[in-house]
Parts: C-alpha cells; structure tokens; sequence
C-alpha cells in the first residue's frame, strides 16, 4: 500500500436502510498493537535488554532492527485504512523498549507524514519493557498525562516489577477523552498462579476509572492494550465488572465488544492450538449512549490481514512473529492488532 499523501480525518458516508438520504461522519480509528520485543540495538545496562531477542543475535542487529522497524509501520499505516482512507488517529503500543525505538516508528517512511506525537514513560519493568500511546498532534491535544505504578510481590516477599499503567487525558473532536493503556502481568508459571496478578493490575485500573469518574461520572474514557487474560477471565469480567451488551448499559459501565468475539472464536494470538484475545480495547457506556452528534463507538475489529499470519509449516495460520529460535523471522509480531472506530456526525 502506498500512503503518497495523507488525510488529516476521514468523512465517509453510511447508508441507512430505514432512511433514503445519506449521512456524512468524522471517523477515527483508535487502535491497540503489541510489537513483540521493539528493543534497539544498544546494551543498556540499568535494564536486562540482553535477554531481548536482538541484543541475543550475534550478527546483523542494525538490519533487522530497521526491517522490524519496517514491517510493524505497515501494519499500523494499514489499522483501520480501508474504511477510513487515513492512518489511525492513535495507537495504543506495548513491548517497546524506550522513547527512541518509539521515535524511531513513527519517523518510518509510511508513518512520519503522519505527525505523530508519543506519550512515554519509563517503567520499572523487569524485561526493560513500556506501554505508549502515539497520536496525531494535530487532531488529538494531550492536555495532562502520567505513569501510574502497579506495585506487585511474589509470595516471598520480593518486588515483582512490571508495567505502570499509562494514563492520558486529551481531546478529540473538541470533547474530553481519557485512555489508559496497559500490559497486564504474563501468565508465567501457569494461568492460574499468575491470576492474582493480573486481578491486582484490574485493580489498578478500577481505580484510575473510579478516580476520572468521581469528578464526571459521564466521562469518556478507554482502557485498552494486552491485558494477557481473555474477555471472559476474572480480571476483566469481574474486577473491571465489563459489560458484552449494550441493553441498559449505563454512562459510567464498561462495554467490552471482544468478548462476543471470543465467544465465536475470535483471538489475537495463538498458544497450543488455541486461540486467546488479550488484546482488547474497552470503553465507558458514555461511548454508546452518545447522540449522533457527539463522539461515539461504532465498531470493533481484529485487524487480521493474510501476510500476518504463517503461510506454512509448524506453525501455519498462527500469527508471523518476529522472532523465533534465536533468529529474525522477516514477522510482525505473535499478537495481531485491534482498533475501533469512533465517529461524529456532521
């Protein structure tokens, strides 16, 4: 695909069934992508980089680190593109290793027309790993944003360093809008010894959304990313209390299109055969229940194009990662993406 000019917003039109005119709408994709292992090429020694699957290659790290660079600028030049003929308004991201390698994406040929800005900070992962959210300056103004810390112990008593939590607060389409985006601990040592864990890091977030909804209790507000659990786990469906109807879905609950999705079979990667979806992004009823007028939720989907999936062998039809058995695949990442779609009509 070739980007050879890029539009700041979309207007398209929806054909109603019920009405003979047509209606014209702003459209914003709002997406959600883990980059498997982003790390430069640079030893750096306050973090365990070294474990990274780059900094283990003994040869050719700067070409590989460049066509990754490469390969995931596709993918998100192509988020959302065929319904709104514009790059995503923004991306929610995780395992990136730093602001650089962040800066390095969006400074990519098919991504640096788009005037991205970066939302970052350093967290105090163990792995070296960060959440960040990138947006176009010109259509969404961050107006405040900050790391929250997620404090985890293992059972003896030892910090477990993950991610923060990355909360940004801005508008868009003139209204105020509030994302958190996150990377929920991994389910090492077994899904189940792992729960607690993640149900902390939901925790966490109903807190954040408990905090913005205090002082409006309409508020617009997204929480999205890899949340290593599935629609239908505790963390999600319990903790966050998400909602997968819109019927009597109040302002200040959490609608979760995915787990429909899930439920028919839907993933974003792939483990043992079978299918997870932990990357989802989720959203306040104040989203849905919205008038035509105002920013709103119309749909959501995995973006799952052939070329991200293996074509052949072991592993046909799971997602083509970047890495695999010490070496550079030519892949994207082993979780696909996800973006819904926002729209105003004008």
């Amino acid at each position: 695909m070739k980007f050879s000019h890029l539009i700041l917003f979309f207007i398209f039109i929806i054909s109603f069934d019920s009405y003979s005119e047509q209606k014209k709408f702003k459209v914003h994709t709002v997406g959600f992508y883990n980059l498997e292992n982003l790390f430069d090429t640079i030893n750096d020694t306050s973090k365990r980089d070294e474990a990274s699957p780059i900094m283990e290659m003994k040869y050719n790290r700067s070409e590989v680190y460049n066509k990754k660079i490469q390969n995931l600028s596709k993918v998100i030049a192509e988020i959302g593109y065929e319904e709104t003929k514009s790059l995503p308004t923004i991306i929610g991201l995780c395992e990136v290793e730093n602001k650089k390698v962040i800066e390095d994406l969006i400074d990519s040929d098919l991504l640096r027309g788009a005037d991205y800005a970066i939302s970052h900070f350093d967290s105090p992962d163990e792995r070296g790993i960060d959440v960040a959210l990138i947006y176009k300056n010109k259509l969404f103004e961050v107006v405040n944003e900050k790391s929250v810390y997620l404090e985890l112990k293992h059972e003896s008593g030892k910090i477990n360093y993950t991610r923060d939590q990355l909360v940004v607060e801005g508008i868009l389409e003139g209204e105020k809008i509030f994302l958190i985006v996150n990377h929920w601990p991994s389910r090492s040592g077994g899904e189940l010894g792992s729960r607690p864990y993640r149900n902390k890091a939901a925790q966490l977030n109903v807190k954040i959304i408990d905090s913005i909804q205090s002082i409006d209790r309409n508020a617009k507000i997204i929480t999205m990313g890899d949340f290593n659990d599935d629609p239908t786990n505790e963390s999600i469906k319990k903790i966050l209390g998400s909602k997968d109807s819109r019927n009597n879905l109040k302002n200040s609950d959490l609608y979760n299109p995915w787990e429909n999705l899930f439920k028919s079979g839907v993933g974003t990667l792939v483990y043992r055969d079978n299918w997870n979806l932990f990357d989802q992004i989720i959203f306040t009823g104040s989203f849905v229940n919205e008038s035509k007028k105002r920013l709103r939720y119309y749909k959501s989907e995995v973006f799952s194009p052939k070329y991200l999936f293996n074509k052949s062998g072991r592993w046909k039809g799971y997602p083509f990662r970047s890495f695999w058995g010490g070496g550079f695949t030519d892949g994207f990442s082993d979780h696909l993406p996800v973006y819904v779609l926002l729209v105003k009509e004008l």
